[in-house]
């Protein structure tokens, strides 16, 4: 259950069986044991701590969640091994400071002996659900929390990623350097609801964030940082003169989420990145951004708050890197005909290039390679050689499965969000920056109908696998009621014109 990477939590579950006091206690004792050795079996014993106390009263739920939280739990499982006490088991949820999931036994094989073997949990978790309502305690039900003890593992298992993402959103502490560049609303959004989420937030001006650049000039540790970063980039070391503001400025970064996370644990950035970045800062913070991210701290360009947001939770959900794109661009003509069309079933419709100036991590892309912002160039340097644009990490992105999610904030202060399953193509987008060129089933409505319909902006989070799943529940258990997806032919969007 260890994350591979840095700045999320590691989950330890604690699996707490009930039982009513009309049903043999044994009975959910014998179906706890047996659903943590098809656990352990399958996927390790590490990070689960199964409860000695089966509870059937409430001095028992005490005593459980004492046990609990001295093993260091941070995610319970509720476990109805029979029908189970509805008082003492939704107590449970309610005092237990993390996150709970509710599920419960389905009856085992037991020939003619059903009589004395039954545990009624099937009807034990309707009460369960209902008393949770009247508590108004939140607790994450599977799509089908009735099971054999194998398939009660296996929900254990799913419900890892979505008690990570609750419990780093509790600790995380988003640090912003702004505000938006001018003309540049698209990434503004209302910061209420990140209290909502449990998210606190920090934000600073960008003058703040070069005053601290500045006090980090002649580090003692630059060296080291630029070293890292040659040996990083390799032949990509194609702008080894930058490496030194670039070093200073990871620095600073380091030290102001160190410095300013207070009693939070986890530290994700969302940072202006231009125009007055280059001409004062004289680089452009990119690579540095993806180095951050490949170390677990996500960083967004432009001052998106809630896409650095996103990224954190597409982090959570997938132990793995993650990064934020524009949708950008479509695919050309000619190289849909070329190396898409009759290769993979797409249509042109269905593919677009996701596209940031530079700001991917090494592991991500292809062939990396130090370079500088060409738009910026043109426009700060006459397209003269490049000096103060320097500073982005190019090539094209690795191909392979991505779930395409964000989570936004409207002008309203309503919470909306989308997760889009596709892939990244392997084909050569023939242009520049960290881009790639995505295949997703019917984008074209998605686009029309979600993005564009709902008022969403540019910027999404490109999470490596399919994790949409995943995304919907926990998005449904922290209350997000406008859950979108690229939906298939067959089913219309609200507003859709029917008429083809």
């Amino acid at each position: 259950m260890s994350n591979k990477l840095a700045n999320t939590p590691e989950v330890k579950i604690g699996l707490v069986a009930v039982s009513r006091d009309c049903f043999p206690m044994s009975l959910s004792e014998n179906r706890r044991d047996a659903v943590a050795k098809a656990y352990t079996d399958k996927y390790g014993a590490e990070g689960l701590f199964v409860c000695p106390t089966i509870i059937e009263n409430e001095c028992h739920m005490r005593q459980a969640l004492n046990e609990v939280n001295a093993a260091g739990c941070n995610a319970i499982v509720v476990y109805l091994g029979n029908f189970g006490p509805e008082t003492p088991e939704t107590l449970l949820a309610k005092y237990f400071d993390g996150p709970a999931m509710f599920v419960a036994a389905a009856e085992d094989d037991c020939g003619d002996a059903l009589v004395n073997n039954r545990g009624d949990a099937y009807c034990g978790m309707l009460n369960a659900s209902y008393n949770l309502k009247l508590r108004g305690v939140k607790a994450y039900i599977p799509e089908y929390p009735v099971g054999t003890a194998p398939e009660v593992a296996d929900m254990i298992k799913e419900f890892i990623p979505i008690a990570k993402t609750v419990i780093g959103l509790r600790n995380l502490k988003i640090i912003s350097f702004g505000p938006r560049p001018q003309d540049f609303l698209a990434c503004n959004a209302p910061i209420a609801r990140l209290y909502d989420l449990g998210v606190e937030i920090e934000e600073n001006s960008e003058l703040d964030l070069f005053a601290a650049y500045n006090e980090h000039k002649d580090d003692p540790r630059i060296p080291e940082v630029i070293a890292d970063m040659e040996k990083e980039l390799g032949e990509g070391n194609k702008m080894a003169g930058i490496l030194p503001r670039l070093a200073q400025y990871e620095l600073t970064l380091l030290d102001w989420a160190e410095a300013h996370k207070g009693d939070r644990k986890y530290v994700a950035f969302a940072n202006k990145c231009w125009p007055s970045f280059q001409t004062q800062f004289r680089f452009v913070p990119c690579y540095v951004n993806g180095r951050l991210g490949a170390r677990g701290i996500p960083v967004s360009c432009e001052v998106d708050i809630y896409g650095v947001l996103s990224e954190y939770i597409g982090q959570c959900v997938s132990d793995e890197v993650v990064t934020l794109l524009d949708i950008n661009n479509t695919v050309p003509g000619n190289i849909y005909r070329e190396d898409i069309e009759g290769k993979f079933d797409y249509t042109q419709r269905d593919t677009f290039m996701g596209f940031h100036c530079g700001n991917g991590s090494c592991c991500i892309v292809e062939n990396p390679t130090m370079k500088y912002q060409l738009i910026m160039n043109r426009g700060l340097e006459g397209g003269g050689e490049p000096d103060i644009s320097r500073g982005t990490l190019e090539g094209d992105i690795k191909p392979g499965e991505i779930t395409f999610f964000r989570l936004q904030s409207t002008a309203d202060a309503t919470l909306r969000s989308y997760a889009a399953e596709g892939e990244i193509l392997p084909v050569a987008t023939r242009s520049f920056g960290t881009i790639g060129i995505f295949g997703i089933k019917e984008m074209a409505r998605f686009y029309r109908y979600v993005l564009l319909e709902k008022g969403y902006p540019h910027h999404g989070a490109v999470v490596f696998g399919h994790h949409g799943k995943a995304l919907f529940d926990v998005l449904k258990f922290l209350g997000v009621e406008d859950r979108e997806y690229n939906r298939p032919a067959c089913t219309r969007y609200f507003g859709e014109n029917p008429y083809k």
